[in-house]
């Protein structure tokens, strides 16, 4: 409840004046709002073909203002639906989702940190709510936040092991962005790990049990019964129950080596081997969502719904760079620090193994910003948004700067790696980057939206524990945040090919 009000304090007002400064669809919101409105009027078989996302924003859309539509005819008398489907009111949309991933965030970070405390969890929930994407796009009819909502909703069910219901909402997510799919994938895969985990851990703590029982037999046998019968007797009784032990279904994997992304990728193999019609059987609500989505991936010809050839699959791998240098900006007072670099310094060269690492992760990110940056028409062309500017100003304000940023993404990478590897195991690590890569290399027009849900796993899984930090993340995220909207309300400019007021945005 704290959570929700004290978000609900900066969204009500903001909300209010975005509405009255920019009244109507701006941007993306073109496409969108006249949809829904479609929706609103019963027609459901139009469909904008520049749109490229499924309608599930659309849906939920018309599910809200249906629930508001009662008290608003009682109140004003409004005689239709068609009537409380504004700009206004379908913005708000995103403004009660902003509020409901508010509280999942809250949640989230009391079942993945439950010694944190309500408190520390609060006030982390709450400048986590101030992320400058996801704070700004609340005020806008984009799909962003509904996505993320219904993201952090499967992954808070998963980590409460209800996975029917987690399955549930990562279809729902799929509705929002197909990308979320991999997502699904994501999710599903740590929660069987977990689960897996669990099993072994529950059968290793019977078996230690079923062990003391014995011993406590054997002590209490060897009272009755004289020293040299008793060393016999304790013999054949320890062999038989080793038998017994050794032939039962408990299981039982011990580690290969002391530690290592290897050892933890065999060990967790061999467990779920062992238990694959168990996890099979749990884990089939995901299967089926994959299946069905995989479906209508074929029947459509490709995952993008509309203006297929503007959003063409191609191979974009420095946007996984971007990625990771982005993320560690937003989280500059924990990566971007003296102390942090020091001892990323003494992990690169601590042996050989790891400086040749590094260095064939420069030769593989240098060949990769060589071969395979793009840019998008859509970023060369639209100066509204500050990628635009970044392109041109530092990516691409000399030929040898994308290079110059190499050793950058690969710092940022690596504190990023580093920082989750103290919080999961490194097999979650290592499926995280995965999930990064599937959603963004294929990706190829860079946009900061595309990051969130990446980044929000990452602020969740990393423990951040010093409040100072915390602090400082939290006036980062402020002044960001002013500033953008300052520049969004009160700074527009207008085209000369092309008639309306333009604004600049993410």
């Amino acid at each position: 409840m704290a959570v929700a009000a004290i978000v609900s304090l900066w969204i009500v007002p903001v909300s209010l004046t975005v509405n009255r400064i920019v009244p109507d669809p701006y941007m993306d919101e073109i496409f969108h709002i006249p949809q829904v409105q479609r929706y609103c009027r019963g027609d459901f078989k139009t469909w904008d073909p520049m749109i490229t996302t499924p309608p599930g924003l659309y849906y939920l859309s018309l599910a809200y203002v249906a629930s508001l539509f009662p008290g608003m005819w009682f109140a004003k008398g409004i005689q239709s639906l068609p009537e409380l489907c504004s700009t206004a009111f379908l913005r708000s949309t995103n403004a009660v989702m902003a509020v409901v991933c508010s509280v999942l965030v809250y949640d989230l970070l009391i079942s993945l940190r439950p010694s944190l405390g309500e408190k520390k969890a609060t006030f982390y929930a709450v400048l986590i709510a101030l992320y400058p994407l996801h704070w700004f796009f609340t005020f806008l009819y984009y799909t962003d936040v509904a996505s993320l909502t219904a993201v952090l909703a499967m992954y808070l069910a998963s980590l409460k092991k209800q996975f029917l219901i987690s399955a549930m909402f990562g279809a729902i997510a799929t509705l929002f962005r197909q990308t979320n799919v991999v997502w699904v994938a994501f999710v599903a895969a740590s929660a069987a790990i977990s689960y897996v985990e669990d099993l072994c851990e529950k059968d290793h703590v019977n078996l230690m049990y079923k062990k003391l029982k014995i011993e406590r037999k054997d002590v209490i046998f060897n009272k009755n019964s004289s020293a040299v019968p008793t060393l016999r007797k304790r013999r054949m009784g320890a062999s038989t129950n080793s038998s017994q032990l050794t032939n039962s279904k408990v299981i039982r994997f011990l580690p290969l080596y002391d530690s290592g992304l290897i050892n933890e990728i065999v060990e967790l193999a061999l467990k779920l081997w062992r238990l694959k019609w168990k996890v099979l059987v749990t884990f089939f609500p995901y299967l089926l969502v994959l299946l069905v989505f995989g479906a209508l991936i074929v029947l459509n010809g490709g995952i993008v719904l509309g203006a297929k050839e503007a959003h063409v699959v191609s191979p974009h791998f420095p946007q996984f760079m971007y990625f990771g240098l982005a993320a560690a900006a937003a989280l500059a007072p924990a990566h971007f620090t003296l102390g942090q670099a020091s001892t990323l310094w003494q992990a690169i060269f601590k042996d050989s193994i790891s400086s040749l690492k590094m260095s064939f992760s420069k030769s593989m990110s240098t060949n990769g910003v060589k071969l395979f940056c793009i840019a998008h028409p859509y970023l060369l062309a639209d100066n509204r948004h500050y990628t635009f500017y970044i392109w041109r100003k530092l990516i691409q304000a000399h030929r040898s700067m994308k290079y110059l940023l190499v050793p950058v993404y690969l710092y940022s990478w690596f504190s990023v790696t580093t920082a989750l590897g103290k919080a999961q195991k490194k097999v979650w690590v290592l499926l995280f980057c995965l999930a990064n890569a599937l959603v963004l290399i294929p990706t190829p027009l860079i946009e900061f939206r595309y990051y969130t849900i990446p980044f929000f796993f990452l602020i969740l899984n990393s423990k951040i524990e010093e409040n100072i930090k915390w602090i400082v993340i939290g006036i980062l995220y402020a002044s960001v945040n002013i500033i953008t909207m300052l520049m969004f309300l009160y700074r527009p400019f207008q085209w000369d090919h092309q008639p309306g007021i333009q604004r600049f945005i993410w």
